[in-house]
């Protein structure tokens, strides 16, 4: 792959910041390469295979990472305090900005927010007018409101308990917004809501268990309308149009 590259990062923060959710900071050489959408892959020691997770942020020679402990590969990382992690970079294609119009809307639900972040963060660049829906399970698994406000962006939260924020799922809430087009990452039960619910074209990133995590093995592949693409490569981003749902 033409932007992946394989490098040493330094810890310099490893915090959790909502229930079993931690944010990883890192420093190295060459992180400003990545794109909104795109994704890591970290080796994590004895573990044979790497665990990909998505970048939240990048700035000057600082990574930063939100990752849910769920398997044995990411508790283990949440217990790092230092030392070094061997990352492979830019894999995957990114979120296409050029799409987005003046009114994007950008729907997120649990590790699904944190590549949203990036995203968000250069559509205000180009002073678009970005809105958010952030959804949970319930109140004490939320993280990062407050970053998105602090952007300028219009931020709804909903949690299925009704615990915080609106009751209810994130498709309950897009009936409230006009957009111009959207983005959406989260587990696959949202990204089917969202698309029943959806009043525009837009791009939904995928969550997938990879082996190589740059196009290699195919373990990662999916159907779609003109065949099959691999997560890892030709995704994890991919358009609504080109997508398959299966039942």
């Amino acid at each position: 792959m033409r932007d992946m590259k394989q490098s040493l990062f330094e810890i310099s923060e490893n915090k959790q910041i909502a229930l079993n959710t931690y944010r990883m900071k890192l420093r190295g050489e060459g992180p400003e390469a990545v794109r909104p959408g795109q994704f890591v892959n970290v080796k994590l020691q004895p573990f044979f295979l790497r665990r990909p997770i998505s970048v939240c942020d990048v700035n000057e020679d600082e990574l930063t990472l939100i990752y849910k402990a769920v398997g044995e590969g990411t508790k283990a990382m949440s217990k790092l305090k230092d030392g070094t992690l061997d990352l492979l970079t830019g894999l995957g294609n990114g979120y296409d900005l050029s799409r987005s119009g003046e009114r994007p809307l950008l729907i997120g639900g649990g590790v699904g927010v944190p590549p949203l972040y990036l995203l968000a963060k250069e559509l205000r660049k180009q002073e678009k007018h970005v809105q958010v829906i952030l959804g949970f399970n319930k109140k004490d698994e939320i993280f990062m409101e407050k970053e998105f406000k602090d952007l300028g962006c219009k931020v709804i939260v909903t949690t299925a308990d009704g615990s915080y924020g609106i009751k209810g799922f994130v498709s309950d809430a897009m009936k409230d917004f006009e957009y111009s087009y959207f983005y959406s990452c989260g587990p696959m039960p949202m990204l089917k809501a969202v698309d029943k619910t959806a009043k525009s074209e837009g791009e939904f990133s995928f969550e997938e268990r990879m082996g190589c995590g740059f196009g290699a093995c195919m373990g990662c592949s999916i159907k779609v309308k003109d065949g099959y693409k691999r997560v890892c490569k030709e995704g994890p981003v991919f358009e609504r149009k080109e997508i398959l749902w299966e039942d």
